[in-house]
């Protein structure tokens, strides 16, 4: 399931409604991302979607990682709209047999959202507001899973 939302989300409620009943499941491998600070340099992070186009295209990822790692199920909430320093951005769970395709496909999902997620994000400080695109860090962390 993927859920865009403007409301603050507790990812500990979260992955405890993910893990729970889940009989015949091995692993599950979670990530939560939290807005920073940057040493007082970012007072609000602002992410902007289209709904149901942004919400298609992460579904095409998340039905990719099924296949490629054999996943049981997968959740990803994700913030829009102003979000304040320490604030969850984004919480990714995964399910799968066992915990290496959990560990991987959760990482590969948040590669995917931090480089390549149709999201437009925007970081507001003390010298105004600046857009933000991936960093050179990002885009190799993603091409690492085009060759393997």
């Amino acid at each position: 399931m993927i859920t865009l939302t403007a409301t603050a989300f507790d990812p500990g409620a979260l992955l405890s409604d993910f893990c729970h009943g889940r009989t015949e499941t091995g692993a599950v491998a979670s990530f939560v991302g939290l807005a920073r600070a940057e040493g007082g340099t970012a007072m609000a992070l602002e992410l902007e979607a289209y709904p149901g186009f942004t919400e298609a295209r992460i579904s095409q990822h998340v039905a990719a990682a099924k296949t490629r790692f054999a996943l049981q199920d997968v959740l990803i909430v994700h913030r829009i709209g102003p979000i304040a320093p320490g604030e969850p951005i984004v919480f990714v769970a995964t399910a799968a047999p066992h915990r290496r395709a959990a560990f991987e496909a959760c990482d590969f999902l948040m590669d995917y959202l931090k480089s390549r997620a149709p999201f437009w994000k925007k970081e507001t400080g003390p010298d105004g507001a600046r857009w933000i695109a991936p960093r050179p860090q990002d885009l190799t962390d993603l091409a690492r899973w085009e060759t393997s």
